[in-house]
């Protein structure tokens, strides 16, 4: 069989963010040149406005706009769909909500080809986690408001998906539970990392690199927004520099809560204590990992966590909350700690533990990074999806 046409939709221009989602495209796309010919649909964002080809990927921009979400999803799913019968693919592939419209578009024209739904974290569960939060503000019930719209166009996608793909147990129950699927439906395909790229350096050159000293460091990679629980990384440092005054959180990302946060650590007096880098890319990020001394995602949701997988190939110890699919990402007391969520005393304790043990913490990082050779690596993930996709395809032929 020659190579199959592969259309992959994601409002982010995957190759201009660095979200989960995206990492996942650009990767698995990577890695499928001699079985596909792929075009990767994106919104009009962070400048993407001509087609561009890259590691032969054709990375082509279906108008948005730039504002903020769910504004840029809506306008890409509405001219997304105007471009139906123009996008001419074997398989069509929507990562969340990127393209809720297209399976009923293709319907309406009579078209009868595979749309394999990816879903990372389930929608549905975010919005319920979210609604726990007490006293929301009023931008919180905004979002959460839109959230729930965004679940049930989630759902109705899912039901009209030929296959759904998701990245852990966890998600696959949720999307049980929440939407009404059938378990035969959905295909588990676990996010990986590039091990040769993540790996364990010298932490005195990485940290030269960013201006760092001996302190005990504590890394966080990923948005700051809500479900990342970063409230509870500020109360555990509040604890944690009386033990040692000189710790340094390391803070990777961006995200609407950032000034909330720096508020916060202004009114703490923790405000030395943190550091704030901003997005990076890959090979500054991959140094960034060398310089923690523990990594820390204290996210309160999260269907995995690609942040896991690259702190652990990168030979470092984790912490956070037994929540989600975390614990089929983390090997608890073995590749890091996990905790009750929600509980900043556990958290703490589970910080200041491997802060104060350095052979625990090798252990537990050369344990992480032979698990995540073994288990988790894009070629790896890249295999399985290959597998659904020539699925679809062989049922589409019988057909």
């Amino acid at each position: 069989m020659g190579k199959f046409r592969l259309a992959v939709f994601n409002t982010q221009p995957p190759h201009l963010y660095f979200g989960g989602v995206e990492r996942r495209i650009m990767e698995t796309t990577k890695r499928l040149q001699t079985e596909a010919s792929i075009s990767v649909y994106s919104g009009t964002k962070a400048g993407f406005k001509e087609p561009t080809n890259l590691n032969n990927v054709n990375f082509i921009p279906c108008y948005s706009t730039d504002k903020i979400f769910p504004l840029d999803n809506w306008f890409f799913n509405r001219n997304l769909i105007k471009k139906a019968r123009d996008i001419n693919a074997d398989v069509y592939e929507a990562h969340a909500v990127s393209g809720y419209g297209f399976p009923k578009a293709l319907e309406k024209q009579g078209i009868k080809k595979p749309f394999i739904h990816t879903i990372h974290g389930v929608l549905a569960d975010e919005f319920e986690q979210a609604k726990k939060k007490g006293y929301p503000s009023f931008r919180d019930r905004i979002a959460n408001y839109f959230m729930h719209r965004l679940a049930m166009l989630e759902k109705e996608t899912a039901h009209k998906a030929t296959v759904i793909v998701t990245i852990s147990n966890y998600s696959l129950e949720k999307i049980q539970s929440y939407y009404g699927v059938e378990k035969s439906k959905v295909r588990i395909v676990p996010n990986g990392v590039d091990v040769e790229k993540f790996k364990p350096m010298k932490a005195q050159d990485a940290r030269q690199q960013f201006g760092l000293g001996v302190e005990p460091c504590v890394l966080f990679v990923g948005s700051l927004i809500p479900r990342k629980g970063l409230n509870f990384l500020v109360e555990s440092a509040k604890k944690i520099v009386k033990e040692n005054a000189d710790t340094k959180f390391l803070i990777v990302g961006e995200g609407p809560l950032k000034a909330q946060l720096t508020i916060s650590l202004e009114s703490t007096n923790l405000s030395g204590n943190f550091k704030f880098f901003g997005n990076l890319k890959d090979d500054a990020l991959s140094a960034m990992y060398n310089c923690a001394d523990v990594f820390i995602l204290p996210s309160i949701q999260e269907g995995q966590g690609i942040v896991l997988l690259e702190a652990q190939a990168s030979g470092k110890s984790v912490v956070g909350f037994d929540v989600g699919g975390v614990n089929e990402a983390v090997a608890n007391g073995e590749t890091g700690l996990l905790v009750k969520e929600g509980s900043t005393d556990e958290l703490t304790d589970a910080l200041l533990r491997l802060l104060s043990d350095k052979p625990l913490r090798e252990k537990m990082g050369a344990n992480g990074r032979r698990l995540m050779t073994e288990r988790f690596t894009w070629d790896i993930c890249t295999e399985k999806m290959l597998k659904v996709y020539r699925e679809v395809l062989s049922d589409r032929n019988v057909d």
